[in-house]
């Protein structure tokens, strides 16, 4: 469990959850309280009761199993005191990325798509409290609540911030601080754009190419599940930021510039981040449009290599043809056949199926029945 305590100018990370639940301990700002599933099971009672203590409501049961689902699908759900959104991460997984120029492998599917990470981060947004749930390696937790303390002073004990620092804005509330969480995991799926398209290209130009024998069709076939997989996530995905921004939508004007200017923010932060899924569901739906026309063209090549060779052999055929029939016309048991009993026979023979030979050779060259190719 890590817990944050947010402040317009600071940032400060504390080590218990019940000393914030005190009266005016947080009246300065809002938390930001993060678990994994396991710790969200093993300390539900303390986290109900300190949301009951600082939001006025705990979590509903229903939403508590919603929270702790591993298997779930992106949504959004809300009640008139906090809001429910559970989001599948797509990020690198635990296993090895590959170094810039690697070669992709020849068996076994692209090995970004292996590595894609669909587990659900839930989040339960409430005007003070952000609490969010994640899978049990917690990377993009770690990593957002790294960059939050990055901007820090090094001694992080609530100094103020860095100007500097890249990440030098703190979020202004825990809908925005959500948002910019949901923002880091979809960027971390369009960081793999390019391995991915590397990845696809080599088979691709392994389908096309005549010269090669294509054998991977398992993992071709693994590689297409896996894109038509992401993209029903990335579909879910949409649909729940989708359902967040009509639910901001239809919520009444705030009273106050700074309300209302923190609801523009809002809103303009939540286009961004549908903005960004639409980019990975545009990229996806591409991938995988691919590799299905990779694999038509692949047929399409072969189909027309295999029409090649038939008429290379149409074309022996009926060029020997008549040179048979001239062979076979001679070959009778008759006593008086023409040319058999002089003694240049042979010779005008042979000359009068080379010429045919090569007229015939000459016409099927004029009408493109046969060509040179490279």
């Amino acid at each position: 469990m890590r817990i944050f305590h947010i402040r317009p100018a600071q940032v400060t990370e504390h080590a218990e959850l019940l000393p914030l639940a005190q009266p005016g301990a947080c009246a300065d700002g809002y938390l930001w309280v993060s678990l994994t599933r396991a710790e969200l099971r093993a300390s539900l009672a303390e986290v109900q009761s300190v949301l009951q203590s600082l939001c006025a409501t705990p979590l509903l049961d229903l939403h508590v199993s919603d929270l702790l689902n591993d298997q779930l699908p992106s949504h959004y759900d809300y009640t008139s005191q906090y809001d429910v959104l559970v989001f599948r991460r797509l990020a690198v997984g635990v296993g090895d990325v590959p170094k810039t120029g690697e070669p992709p492998l020849a068996t076994g599917g692209p090995p970004a798509l292996r590595r894609i990470d669909t587990r659900p981060v839930g989040f339960a947004v409430f005007d003070r409290v952000l609490l969010s749930v994640h899978p049990e390696d917690s990377t993009v937790r770690d990593a957002f609540a790294a960059r939050l303390l990055a901007a820090a002073s090094p001694d992080n004990g609530g100094a103020p911030l860095d100007v500097r620092a890249v990440s030098a804005r703190v979020p202004t509330g825990p809908a925005d601080l959500m948002l910019r969480v949901i923002n880091q995991i979809v960027d971390g799926y369009l960081e793999l754009r390019r391995d991915m398209s590397r990845q696809l290209d080599h088979w691709q130009a392994a389908l096309i190419d005549p010269r090669s024998r294509f054998t991977n069709w398992g993992a071709l076939m693994d590689a297409r599940q896996s894109l038509h997989h992401l993209d029903e996530i990335c579909d879910d995905q949409r649909s729940a930021v989708q359902d967040w921004i009509d639910s901001l939508e239809t919520l009444p004007p705030p009273e106050g510039a700074a309300a209302l200017r923190e609801r523009e923010l809002i809103m303009v932060r939540s286009r961004d981040v549908l903005e960004h899924i639409e980019r990975v569901v545009h990229h996806v739906r591409r991938l995988e449009q691919n590799a299905e026309t990779a694999v038509q063209m692949h047929f399409s090549v072969q189909s027309h290599r295999a029409n090649d060779i038939m008429r290379v052999l149409t074309v022996l055929t009926a060029v020997f043809l008549p040179l048979n029939l001239i062979a076979g016309i001679f070959g009778m048991n008759f006593e008086f056949i023409p040319l058999v009993h002089k003694a240049d026979g042979f010779w005008i023979a042979m000359g009068a199926m080379a010429s045919i030979a090569l007229l015939l050779v000459l016409v099927f060259w004029r009408k493109r029945y046969i060509a040179r190719t490279r």
